[in-house]
């Protein structure tokens, strides 16, 4: 069977970043470790750190009584206001949050304070999105879509001036397709395409496998946002496409009778897994 594995898969820049400071922390043992959500979504890296102690998160009002160790905010980022209370605590804090984040956050700033209506493209449940909304001066004029349909929905009540971003691991095609609809409304807009370059590049790739093989295998957290945006271009090429988080979840007996596979694999997902993954699909065959 011929396997290609997919060069961009696994940990992107600000993942390892934010898992790399986790660990870190935990060797310098200066007390309790606490992580403001998961510092990723991929399920095997949390339960190993909980394993070390590190304690997650989930709440504001859990996150107040964080006094007696030191809070991690992980990739994804936070709102500003996260950051104003957990100086008004003297809460000690690492910031992990990957730096194209931070410069979305930075824009939305700069852009809501001068009048602009913020338009999120990206998943609004997310806790990346919800991040970035924390940082307009201005939530009422501050919107998030994800469908076409919701594109084509939005409309201002007076004509102004328009920023639009994007969550960073967005489909970039996908993207491309809102912003021309909403272009089309007649506002004046600035539109920063910020779904990051390691987002692009894995996902370019991930299509172009899997349009030359008769599987595709796509490895990742059930909640990884770009996981899931991989599942779906991969699904469009290949349709025998499958979803995995581990080894275990994979079905061999699907690859009997195939002679390609395609493996490709999220952010949040660790080189160990992956390896495996790729490992057991050639002894297999």
């Amino acid at each position: 069977m011929k396997v290609i594995l997919a060069k961009s898969a696994g940990f992107c820049f600000g993942v390892r970043r934010a898992v790399d400071t986790v660990y870190e922390q935990v060797e310098q043992k200066k007390g309790k470790i606490y992580t403001f959500g998961p510092i990723i979504h991929n399920e095997e890296v949390v339960a190993d750190l909980e394993k070390k102690g590190v304690c997650v998160v989930e709440t504001v009002k859990e996150l107040k009584n964080c006094q007696d160790g030191t809070v991690i905010i992980r990739s994804h980022g936070v709102g500003k206001s996260v950051y104003e209370l957990l100086e008004a605590e003297n809460i000690p804090y690492v910031d992990a949050t990957c730096p194209f984040v931070q410069k979305i956050h930075r824009i939305v700033e700069r852009y809501s304070r001068e009048g602009c209506h913020v338009l999120i493209i990206g998943n609004e449940n997310h806790p990346e999105v919800e991040g970035i909304k924390g940082w307009s001066a201005n939530f009422a004029q501050t919107s998030v879509i994800s469908t076409v349909e919701e594109a084509q929905k939005f409309v201002l009540e007076s004509p102004k001036k328009v920023c639009i971003v994007s969550q960073t691991t967005f489909n970039n095609k996908k993207f491309q397709e809102l912003v021309e609809i909403i272009s089309k409304k007649g506002y004046d807009i600035v539109v920063l395409n910020t779904i990051c370059n390691a987002t692009q590049e894995r996902q370019t790739e991930a299509k172009a496998i899997a349009a030359e093989v008769e599987a595709m295998i796509v490895v990742g957290g059930k909640n990884s946002s770009n996981t899931q945006k991989l599942f779906e271009i991969c699904k469009k090429e290949c349709e025998n496409t499958c979803y995995i988080q581990t080894l275990k979840d994979l079905d061999l007996s699907k690859l009997r009778f195939i002679n390609s596979v395609g493996i490709t694999a999220g952010a949040s997902t660790p080189n160990k897994i992956i390896e495996e993954v790729q490992k057991n699909v050639r002894n297999e065959f």
